[in-house]
């Protein structure tokens, strides 16, 4: 492995960069732009959200009294939830979708060889839980056992069949077989198809919906509605009008965490760290946008960023008798300890003690701030598992694939904390017992953290590989299996499906706990899916994928 420092066997205690695993990220790319947000006066901002409250109405009354045409009822579940407006409609969601499920195998015979409804059906079924039997699709495939060629004159069909094949679990060999059919004939078909379905074929391939998050697919989504020439012009208006005053509530409270951020002078004294301050909150909007979980997005913001420099303290500059120090100190989890700490570690380690503490003021009056406790703990447990990464560098030692998987990325994936940092926001969803569970990496978790681990592993490993860095988990699967970087790659990507395949199952009626916190979990994947899965880390170094993103959901708003 390329080698361009020596971090592993450096001695020295200075504050001086010589001989540090400097991974040289880029500097922030937005400047105060959040930070000097000027939100709309008041008067037009509640001009705004009365528009937006009478548009809701009339939404609700098409949605409660729809068509008892199945079909055109699941397409208008399914147009409320693509355009990101379906949080404020769950109960007639959660009503119409109940109804389906008791008469699956009653609805109109005329649409039981439709692949659209059958696949819309489906997916919108198993994407709130609903155990349905993939068998429904048998019927799309021929007596040898392929599916019908002649599905390709099914556009729309044959799209809706990829989508739904996402939702699969383990066992559902059909499933597995429409991704791989559908992938290939999506591909074959999506240069001869006319806008908005080449659009939304084109992104379906990059990312299926069900790995999305809500605020990025809505946006698109937004622009392929309205260029449907049959839209419903109520539906479309409130739509952009709801993106847009999510927007404004989502840019008051960045601008408030960039003061803190830019009060801490992490970007200033700490410039070996990433400073991500709005990659960081776009990554926790993936996980809760909804306006009721403000305190959450805030205090996973702040804890996200606390983990992030702690991140880049072990991986990207702290000398291995540094981090021994810094780790001994957190697991004591006392201010008496900073004393032994070098002066920048001092800064971070204070900054972590003061935020917990805010987060206990801040629950307290809620009557939640014993819960705190849950995560400190996890906190400490991210901090051993980052050491032990630096323990295997110092040592030079390449785990295998099993020790990596069991020791290390499962803890420093950080999707264990992140989980229980999401549940603090909860409310009264988020019990004792919801924290004594998430705390001990039950599947759902486990799952998580395996899609984040290999998916941020495979994206970033040959930019780590520059500089003297902790094994990468395709080394370690090259190394346990004696296998060629292309094959470990390919198998990887099978174990980052089958975890999906385990939350997945994790997701269906009834869930271990209420599905809100469950969804927190399943979201948490989607995000990695969002910033990794084309092969880039987009939390790491400034990519034109992610300055798009970030400005089509927080910085440009939808033209009316």
């Amino acid at each position: 492995m390329e080698q361009t420092t020596n971090y592993c066997n450096a001695h020295q205690h200075d504050e001086t960069h010589i001989g540090r695993p400097l991974a040289h990220y880029h500097p922030n790319l937005w400047g105060d732009h959040f930070l000097n947000y000027t939100p709309p006066d008041e008067i037009t901002q509640r001009q705004r959200e009365e528009e937006v409250m009478a548009l809701k109405e009339e939404v609700r009354r098409k949605i409660q009294g729809v068509s008892e045409n199945p079909k055109e009822r699941l397409i208008l579940i399914d147009v409320v939830e693509q355009l990101g407006v379906a949080y404020h409609f769950e109960d007639e969601i959660e009503a119409n979708l109940q109804h389906f499920n008791m008469r699956y195998s009653q609805d109109d015979a005329r649409y039981e060889d439709d692949l659209h409804f059958v696949s819309l059906r489906f997916r919108l079924l198993r994407q709130h839980g609903f155990y349905v039997s993939s068998d429904v699709f048998n019927k799309f495939k021929t007596e040898d056992g392929n599916f019908k060629e002649s599905l390709i004159e099914d556009a729309v069909g044959i799209l809706n069949l990829y989508e739904a094949s996402y939702l699969r679990v383990h066992g559902e060999n059909i499933l597995d077989e429409a991704v791989v059919f559908t992938t290939s004939k999506l591909r074959a078909l999506v240069d001869q198809l006319s806008d908005p379905l080449a659009t939304q074929v084109s992104q379906a391939l990059k990312l299926p919906l069900h790995k999305g998050v809500t605020r990025l697919l809505s946006r698109y989504y937004i622009s392929t509605y309205e260029a449907e020439p049959m839209h419903d012009e109520t539906l479309l208006k409130f739509a952009k009008l709801d993106f847009n005053l999510l927007q404004t509530l989502h840019l008051i409270e960045l601008r408030d965490l960039s003061k803190w951020w830019r009060n801490l002078n992490f970007g200033t004294k700490l410039p070996f760290a990433r400073d991500r301050i709005a990659e960081v909150y776009f990554w926790m909007l993936g996980t809760f946008y909804e306006p009721k979980y403000a305190l959450g997005r805030q205090i996973f913001t702040k804890l996200y960023k606390m983990t992030s420099v702690m991140d880049d303290t072990y991986d990207a500059y702290g000398f291995f008798e540094e981090l021994q120090v810094y780790t001994d100190a957190v697991q004591r989890w006392d201010k008496n300890t900073m004393n032994q700490l070098p002066d920048y570690m001092k800064l971070t380690y204070e900054a972590l003690l003061d935020t917990f503490v805010r987060f206990e003021q801040d629950l307290a009056n809620q009557g939640r701030s014993k819960l705190v406790p849950y995560v400190r703990e996890l906190m400490k447990a991210q901090c051993r598992g980052y050491f032990q990464e630096a323990k295997w560098c110092q040592e030079k030692y390449v785990p295998t694939y099993d020790e990596y998987l069991n020791d290390a990325a499962i803890t420093t994936a950080g999707y264990t904390l992140m989980s229980g940092t999401t549940f603090l926001g909860m409310g009264e969803f988020a019990t004792t017992e919801a924290f004594e569970w998430v705390t001990q990496t039950p599947k759902p978790v486990k799952a998580s953290c395996i899609i984040g681990r290999l998916i941020g592993d495979m994206a970033s490993y040959k930019i780590e590989r520059k500089r003297d860095h902790v094994a990468s988990v395709v080394e370690c699967y090259m190394k346990q299996f004696g296998v060629t970087e292309e094959i470990a790659l390919k198998e990887l990507h099978n174990i980052v499906e089958d975890a999906w395949k385990d939350l997945n199952k994790e997701m269906l009626r009834p869930t271990t706990f209420p599905r809100p916190l469950m969804t927190r979990i399943l979201n948490l994947s989607r995000v990695i899916e969002v910033f990794y899965r084309l092969g880039e880390d987009d939390y790491s170094i400034v990519s034109q994928n992610m300055q798009q993103k970030v400005q089509l959901v927080l910085i440009d708003p939808i033209v009316l």
